[in-house]
């Protein structure tokens, strides 16, 4: 189920990021974008276009599945989407509990063995 748009979704993305284990935020290309050695998440605020989303890491095949079944809630982002990076829109009614969920299976995606550990299933 989808919760009302939320004005200003990156303290509700930030804290989801931070949350995991080793986490640390900087600025990239002007935008916050979260870390775990590498890049999983980055935050898109108009930064290629006049939408409001992230960029994440991605299981190999999610990116096809979730563009393809709802283009209206997920894209392919540019310089990342070839490696299967995902794109969600923050600008459109969001489900955080299925955003929590993707911003996880990022981190699972970039993260060391022992540290995708800490989190259990």
């Amino acid at each position: 189920m989808a919760d009302d748009l939320v004005p200003d979704p990156l303290p509700r993305l930030r804290a989801l990021c931070l949350a995991l284990p080793e986490v640390t935020e900087k600025l990239s290309h002007g935008e916050p974008t979260w870390f775990i050695r590498k890049t999983f998440v980055m935050y898109a605020n108009h930064h290629h276009d006049d939408r409001l989303g992230f960029w994440c890491a991605a299981p190999p095949g999610v990116q096809e599945e979730l563009v393809g079944e709802e283009p209206e809630r997920f894209f392919r982002p540019p310089y990342v989407g070839h490696r299967g990076w995902l794109g969600v829109y923050l600008d459109v009614p969001v489900d955080w509990t299925e955003i929590a969920e993707i911003v996880q299976d990022a981190y699972r995606a970039v993260a060391p063995r022992k540290l995708v550990a800490q989190l259990g299933e």
